[in-house]
């Protein structure tokens, strides 16, 4: 593929051609970094500021169509009709193939237990209409038909999907409410982080506190916009990280993964126009560190 410049100026490469291609920013920096895409017939940095006439040059070979293989991995199925799926995610599932994996995620027991969804949506994510980090656990959503794949997607791009989410926070969060307002972009120095950066994307999270404990909140969260590890972030950024967040607490963490619920599910069905609302409560380990914590504050007071 030969793309010639012609409309933009003094835009970073990597995001100009995420813009002007079908690939992700992160696949685009890849093929940079590897020297499948290059410009005037020269490898450049992601940071490359383009220049009017430059000639990029993208050598498809790099991306691999994946070969997805169906997997009888068991779902926690929460409600199901011919168009849409809605499934409890347990902590530790990936969503989808990616980065060298291509098993042992939803998608695989997607396809084994529904065939028909390959040919939905996006080949190498099909049905996938939104996602939840590995370690995160609860409600997701997945469309069963093209209609809905369609419908559901622009819901979710134009926010009229509600979720919340219940999480475990260090420390004890000093407000009843507040809201986080910082934009998000990934960390320049660990590929699988995000940090609050100036020139990141506009990030909102509210936060309201279900219950404070002696060295925890126990929280909900709502979300304005749906950034990549956006509530991991900003509760790390103001100093209440996620409990047990492998990628942004600096204590040990168990192979649980963060205390990080998708708890409540509301949205309109695509087909039917019903608005449908589904809550489903946190894993046993989730609940079991709250008993135990419970607990030990009982003990505290007594003794």
């Amino acid at each position: 593929m030969v793309l010639k410049v012609e409309d933009e100026k003094n835009l970073r490469i990597d995001k100009y051609l995420s813009l002007k291609t079908t690939y992700s920013r992160e696949i685009i920096i890849k093929m940079l970094n590897a020297g499948f895409i290059l410009v005037n017939g020269t490898q450049v940095k992601p940071s490359y500021k383009i220049k009017e006439n430059d000639e990029i040059t993208i050598d498809e070979s790099f991306i691999t169509p994946l070969k997805l293989i169906p997997e009888d991995i068991p779902l926690d199925i929460v409600y199901e009709d011919s168009d849409v799926l809605v499934i409890n995610k347990p902590s530790g599932l990936i969503v989808h193939p990616g980065n060298g994996n291509n098993m042992h995620t939803l998608v695989n027991t997607l396809l084994f237990h529904y065939p028909d969804i390959a040919k939905i949506g996006e080949t190498d994510r099909p049905g996938i209409v939104h996602r939840l980090d590995k370690d995160t656990s609860g409600l997701m959503l997945v469309a069963k038909s093209q209609k809905a794949y369609d419908v559901l997607i622009d819901d979710f791009k134009n926010k009229r999907v509600h979720r919340e989410y219940v999480a475990l926070l260090q420390g004890v969060f000093p407000h009843q409410k507040a809201t986080v307002e910082a934009p998000i972009g990934r960390d320049k120095n660990h590929f699988d982080r995000y940090v609050v950066s100036s020139d990141g994307k506009w990030a909102k999270t509210t936060v309201e506190v279900l219950k404070k404990y002696p060295k925890y909140t126990l929280v909900k969260l709502v979300l304005a916009t749906g950034r990549t590890h956006q509530i991991r972030v900003h509760m790390a950024y103001i100093g209440y990280p996620v409990f047990n967040d492998p990628l942004y607490t600096k204590q040990k963490c168990t192979d649980f993964g963060q205390f990080l619920h998708s708890h409540v599910l509301e949205f309109t069905h695509p087909v039917t126009g019903k608005v449908l609302t589904f809550e489903v409560p946190v894993p046993h380990e989730f609940q079991d560190f709250l008993d135990k914590i419970e607990e030990d504050e009982k003990e505290h007071k007594v003794s």
